[in-house]
Order: structure tokens, then sequence, then C-alpha cells
């Protein structure tokens, strides 16, 4: 609890510090919190010649490593930001001082239930690389295979989740009171922040993930994933192949190494295009620090990714609407691209689509007065959701992954290769992801995925087709006795129809006879008339007894 509060104390005295009170609506506060607030924010206030950008960077920057990967984390929402703070945001960088050698070394050994050097012939205690969540240590195995060892910072998920809390609170308060609050839905940025940080706090998932990764591209020369040692793996602690490869923004070192930047900025395109399309499994975080360049083959560079922590995933249906309306887009068919918002229920069904026609060529067509090779998917993508927005579309969050790997990936070959065209590599993969979702070949990729189910019900097969002929067999007799049945019934109804005038006249009689008798009791029948006996027995043999 006190440490709750002094974590509290020190969030005010940064926002104070740093003139973040630029982002609390206090004219909407009550009075006696207006006062007071504005009160103690202009004493000791630190006056900063700064855009609010900067300066909500710098806050976070100072309140330490939860907060910087919070910042980061929301530097990727530009559906939800101004442009001002999401630049900024996005140069926040991990300089997080490590931890010691020593307490990491007893993480491993708790983690993996034996000391470094039972388990490695040789093991660094100083770190090779520091974040917020975790540190890397470079050793090498018994068996020779050199690894990096990453290692989760001591009791980091217990501030995590302190810091959670607080964020909650910060998050309602200002969805509370203010409407570009609710606007920004600060509440969903938090538990967008709080399902990921989590994620990366368990080494097992990202090892999983690696796997994953790994066999998409196996044998591939467009992509090598390093190797997961499983037995030596945990939530703490991951062990991997250690890598030897030039960071991909050192352009300098990769020009010493005659490296085609062209190709290397292609290649970095058709990754992703070949991850999100035909994987449907994506690398969500590929910034310049977890992407490296193997150069030994310089006309034909391969990548070499790491830190697959943070990774997106999207359905057939999700694919499906990204093609069509990015084919769209580039044929400029904007009511084509209005059509489809409304027809995935991306936008609610009652959307006027000329209007929303409108709003999207309104946004777009400025982005086409340039060269298509200066076009952005990114921005192209980022107009299309916010434009949307405005009718009421709700972003999911597989597609702000993808718009932030995109973005990344896009400024990355850009800077490898300033006239890359986008377009030149996207638009073939698209069109021929589309081509493939129908036709022969389509059909042909489900019946080799049903094949083995198919094909575990062949000893089922007789015993099937014997209990489908009995079924089909008693159910002829069935019909046929139904047929009877109908048929009786229709013989009645004729033969009742054709009977109803006798009927009829039995009626007469019988009433005939009671007018005839002057209702003579049954004793006294034989006194009566011969005609009225006459009339009484043939109206009973009409009404009864005639067939």
């Amino acid at each position: 609890m006190w440490n709750s509060a002094t974590r509290f104390l020190r969030i005010v005295a940064t926002v104070i510090r740093y003139r973040l009170d630029t982002f609390i609506p206090i004219q909407l506060l009550p009075w006696y919190l207006k006062y007071s607030v504005g009160l103690v924010l202009n004493i000791g206030r630190k006056r900063l010649d700064k855009n609010r950008g900067t300066r909500l960077r710098l806050a976070l920057e100072s309140l330490g490593p939860i907060f910087v990967k919070f910042g980061q984390i929301l530097s990727t929402r530009r559906d939800l930001l101004p442009d001002d703070i999401a630049d900024e945001l996005a140069k926040l960088q991990d300089r997080v001082p490590p931890f010691s050698g020593e307490l990491a070394t007893s993480i491993i050994e708790k983690e993996l239930g034996a000391s470094v050097d039972e388990i490695f012939k040789a093991f660094d205690r100083k770190p090779l690389a520091s974040a917020s969540i975790a540190q890397v240590h470079t050793a090498t195995l018994k068996s020779g295979e050199e690894v990096v060892v990453k290692v989760i910072r001591p009791n980091i998920e217990k501030t995590i989740r302190q810091d959670i809390k607080l964020l909650y609170t910060l998050a309602h308060f200002v969805a509370k009171t203010s409407s570009d609050g609710r606007r920004l839905r600060p509440v969903e940025v938090v538990q967008d922040y709080e399902y990921t940080i989590l994620d990366e706090l368990d080494l097992a998932k990202e090892a999983a993930n690696t796997g994953l990764l790994q066999r998409n591209f196996e044998n591939s020369d467009l992509l090598y994933v390093p190797q997961i040692y499983w037995d030596y793996s945990r939530r703490n602690v991951m062990v991997m192949e250690r890598i030897s490869g030039i960071p991909v923004a050192d352009i300098p070192a990769l020009r010493d190494k005659n490296v085609n930047m062209k190709v290397l900025a292609e290649r970095g395109v058709e990754i992703f295009f070949t991850q999100v399309f035909s994987h449907s499994f994506f690398h969500a975080d590929m910034h310049p620090g977890n992407i490296f360049v193997d150069p030994s083959t310089p006309e034909k560079p391969k990548y070499i990714a790491i830190d697959c922590a943070i990774m997106g995933s999207l359905d057939d249906a999700d694919k499906n609407y990204l093609a069509r309306n990015l084919l769209a887009f580039f044929k400029r068919d904007y009511r084509m691209v209005a059509e489809l918002h409304v027809e995935s229920g991306w936008v609610p069904k009652g959307t006027p689509v000329h209007a929303f026609e409108s709003a999207i060529r309104s946004v777009c067509e400025p982005m086409f007065a340039k060269p298509l090779k200066e076009i952005s998917f990114g921005q192209v993508l980022l107009g299309l959701f916010q434009t949307a927005r405005r009718f009421n579309m709700e972003v999911q969050p597989q597609l702000v992954l993808l718009e932030k790997t995109l973005l990344n990936i896009e400024g990355l070959g850009r800077q490898l290769y300033p006239d890359l065209d986008l377009w030149v590599t996207a638009k073939p993969f698209l069109e021929r992801w589309m081509s493939e979702q129908v036709g022969p070949r389509r059909l042909l990729d489900e019946v080799k995925k049903q094949a083995p189910e198919w094909a575990a019900h062949l000893p089922q097969i007789p015993n099937l087709v014997f209990s489908t002929m009995t079924h089909l067999s008693q159910q002829e007799i069935r019909i046929q006795e139904q047929t009877q049945a109908l048929e009786q019934i229709r013989k009645e109804l004729r033969r009742s129809r054709r009977n109803q005038p006798f009927k009829l006249l039995g009626l007469l009689a019988l009433g005939a006879a009671w007018i005839t008798t002057d209702n003579i009791a049954l004793e006294h029948l034989a006194q009566a008339d011969i005609l009225s006996l006459a009339l009484f027995l043939g109206g009973v043999y009409l009404l009864v007894l005639k067939p």
C-alpha cells in the first residue's frame, strides 16, 4: 500500500514537472478540485519550452521502463492519437540500466534447477543487452553451441501490475471528464497494454511464437529465425541460438558488404506479405532493433528476426477484407471500398454508402496526386481507419497490429532504398492471393485439407452404406403405408360426399315419422299409422345402416 502511494505521488510530481496538466480538463472538475489542482500545478512547475508530445515523452522516460513501454505501445495507436503525440512517442527507446549478473544467475538456476556451471560450458555474467522487460547474456552450451540467454527482470510483474492499476485509474478519470478523452478510449488503450506486456513476461509464449515462425520459414532464403533450445526454456528464462548479422539500420555496414539495397528492401516487403497472407501469423514488433541481415549472399541478402513476443494473426475474413480493400484503393474504386466495409460489418449496416464513399475519396485522392512509389501503404491504411471511425467503425486489435507493422516495414524499406515502390511488390502478391481464393486451385487445396479426415472414415463406409440402404428401404415402406392410408381416406371422403343426400333424406323421414305419430310412445308404436312406421324405419336405414 505504501509503495502504491509513493508511486502515485511520484506520478503527480512528474505531471507537475512536465506540465502534463494540459492533458487534464481542469475546467470540467468541481470548483474545489479546480482551484486546489490549479494551485498545486502552479507551485514549483518546471516550465519547458517544448510541445505537448515532447513533454509527454520526457515524462514517461522519467517514470521508468514500464511507462516507457506503455508509451511505445501507445505510439502504435495512430488510429486514436493526434499525429504530433504519436510521432513523439515513437522516439521512445529502452535506455534501461541492467540488473546484476549475479541476480540473473540466481534466476536462471532457480528456473532450470541446476547451476549455470552444470548447464553451460561458459556463461558471461555481464549482459549483452538490457531492456525494460528482460536482459540478455551470452553463453556456450556443454555441446559447444553458442547461445543467448534471455532473463526476465526480477519482481518486474509486481511493479507492472501496480502501474497498470494506476494507469486504469488515470484512464477512467480522463474518460469520465473529457469528451476528447472518451474519443481516444483510454481504458481500451490500457487494456491493450496490459494484454501485450503481460504476454511479454512469459518467455515460454515467446519461445512458442519463435518456433512457429521458424517452421513457417523453414528452408526459406528470405528469413532466418534462430533455434530455440527447449530443454533450457521456461517462463522466466529462454535459451536461443546466437545469431551473427548486421543490424538492419546500420546502412554503412551493409553497403561495405556490397548488399543489394533494392533487393533487401523488396524482400522485407515480401516477407511481410508472406507472413500476413500465406501464414496468417506475423511478427508485429519488427523495429530495427529486432532485425538483422545476413550479408553472406549480398545479391540475395537474407533477413534474421528475433524477439517474437508480440505476434499478430488474421483469419480468412480479415485477409479477404484487407486484400480486396487495398486492391480497390489502388484502383480508386472508392464505391467498392465503402461497400466492402458495410458488407463485412466493419461499419453498421445502415451506413449510407454514398456518404462513406465521398469521405474516403476526400481522404485518398490527395494521396494519389503523388507518384505511386511515393504513396505510403501505411498512411493509406491509417486514412482508411480514421475515416471509417467517423462512421462508427470499431478498429480490430489485429488490424492495429498489422497497421503498425506495415508502417515499420514501409519506413524501414524506404530507409534502405528511398525509391522503393511498395505497390510493385504488393500488387502481384495481393492479386495472386485473391485468385487463389476461388477456382480449381482453391478447390484442390480444400480437398487436400479434408483428405486426412475423409481417410479416417474409410473403414466405416461399408456400415454406413448398409445403414443408409436399410434406412431408405424402411423409409420406402413407410411412404407406401402412408400413401395407402391417404388413399383410403380419400375413398371414405368420396363415399361420404355421395351419401350426403341419403343422410339428409333419412333425417327428413325421421322428422315426418315423429310428426305423423303425434309423439306416440314407443310401446304404442303398433297402434300408429303404417305410413309413420315405414318413415321411421326408412330414416333409420338411411342414417345408420346404408353404407
